[in-house]
């Protein structure tokens, strides 16, 4: 697995990400790192990875756009010193093209989002381990739904961001829709934005593959086989 002992993985995003997490910090008791994706995927690296000690931090803040997250992404994340960093942002910015269309200043376009991302993730990129984007998702098995083919795009612009820095990349769109080969839509988001808690596991699970996490590891920490 590409994390090490110690080190501290830091997930930032919107309310996907944020999940009812502690406020200010982002971490602690008392399921502090919310109930999402980011809380399953702290309790597998415990769980698999004890060893490691990797420190979990959610600075997910609901409704955010990566226009929000350029205004905030000192304090939240270069001051925090993250080994690695974790960025799934852009449903809010496609979500407000549709759900508000008539208040264009909420809305972030496609332009404005590429240039954004980029200059965060390359004034970022030098200072971390390694970081990781994952797509923004719309759970809709129809790709030709009017918000699906903009996320779409906006996915297609995470992609591009992450080979022009070297990072991981996370397909989060391509790993809901294996699961939607075989359950309804509402069964995974009741809104196709907000994921249930198999939503959030299918989240986790693509992060923590594309990580390398071995599932079932062939020797224990002391390094006798399991």
């Amino acid at each position: 697995m590409r994390l090490t002992k110690g080190q501290k993985l830091l997930f930032i995003g919107d309310s996907i990400t944020d999940c009812e997490r502690n406020r200010p910090n982002g971490e602690g008791l008392f399921g502090a790192l919310g109930k999402g994706y980011v809380a399953n995927v702290d309790a597998l690296l415990q769980a698999v990875y004890p060893e490691l000690g990797i420190r979990v931090v959610n600075m997910g803040t609901s409704g955010h756009t990566v226009r929000d997250l350029k205004d905030r992404w000192q304090a939240d994340v270069i001051d925090r010193k993250p080994d690695w960093l974790a960025v799934m942002i852009g449903t809010n910015d496609v979500w407000r093209q549709y759900d508000t269309p008539f208040i264009p200043e909420w809305h972030v376009y496609k332009d404005e989002y590429e240039h954004t991302l980029q200059s965060l993730i390359a004034e970022t990129k030098p200072l971390v381990n390694g970081v990781v984007l994952m797509t923004p998702f719309y759970i809709e098995s129809n790709d030709k739904d009017a918000m699906r083919a903009t996320m779409d795009e906006y996915g297609a612009i995470v992609k591009r961001t992450a080979e022009r820095n070297d990072c991981l990349f996370v397909d989060t769109q391509a790993a809901f829709n294996k699961v939607l080969e075989e359950l309804y839509a509402s069964t995974l988001a009741w809104d196709r934005v907000h994921p249930t808690a198999a939503g959030h596991m299918v989240l986790a699970k693509a992060f923590l593959n594309k990580i390398g996490f071995e599932w079932v590891r062939s020797t224990d920490t002391s390094g006798n086989k399991e």
